[in-house]
């Protein structure tokens, strides 16, 4: 099934804080590995030790938790790039842990547009202390399929500024596409 006229609900994390082995659930590449249960009903703690042992032995560093500051300046670097690429943006969150973003995409290349945009807000918050690498890999696609699945997901992002998240709609300009890594100026 295809998207409703090229809209798409895309998540992501920031690197090493969703694991295999992870307590809240997780999902093998390719479902190489049955895995019991999901977020909503998880399998049993001891289900994915091994699994996390080796996932927490493989970082390269520890596990990214974005500050309210640089949860601001990757939200804005994000929706300048898809912007830039001809992504049409009207909700995104960015919280310590994790992103949502509800766009439309010209085309069905929407992980790569999703990838390029993710790298250019990891080099505003390398110069905010954070690591090269703040992303995880990939990111969850899901197409919305009609107007309704649209205003509830447009919601359900917004309404993470709740939890902290940092939020932007259409509503408020899109901010300039920044090609340095120069904090924001403060606005005052």
């Amino acid at each position: 099934m295809g998207a409703w006229n090229g809209w798409y609900h895309v998540t992501g994390s920031t690197y090493g804080t969703w694991i295999r082995g992870d307590e809240r659930g997780w999902r093998e590449w390719h479902h190489h590995e049955h895995v019991e249960g999901d977020y909503r009903n998880p399998p049993p703690p001891e289900a994915g030790e091994r699994q996390r042992r080796q996932s927490r032995r493989a970082m390269k560093h520890p596990p990214v938790r974005l500050d309210p500051q640089q949860r601001q300046v990757a939200g804005e670097a994000l929706v300048a790039m898809l912007a830039h690429q001809g992504a049409e943006t009207i909700a995104l969150c960015v919280g310590a842990e994790h992103y949502h973003l509800l766009s439309r995409f010209l085309d069905a290349d929407v992980r790569g547009r999703v990838g390029r945009a993710k790298k250019n807000a990891s080099h505003i918050p390398r110069s905010h202390g954070l690591p090269g690498t703040v992303w995880a890999k990939r990111c969850g696609v899901h197409p919305i399929r009609d107007r309704q699945h649209q205003v509830n997901v447009f919601r359900y992002i917004l309404d993470h500024a709740r939890d902290g998240a940092r939020t932007w709609s259409y509503r408020k300009p899109v901010p300039p596409l920044r090609k340095d890594s120069e904090p924001p100026k403060a606005d005052g």
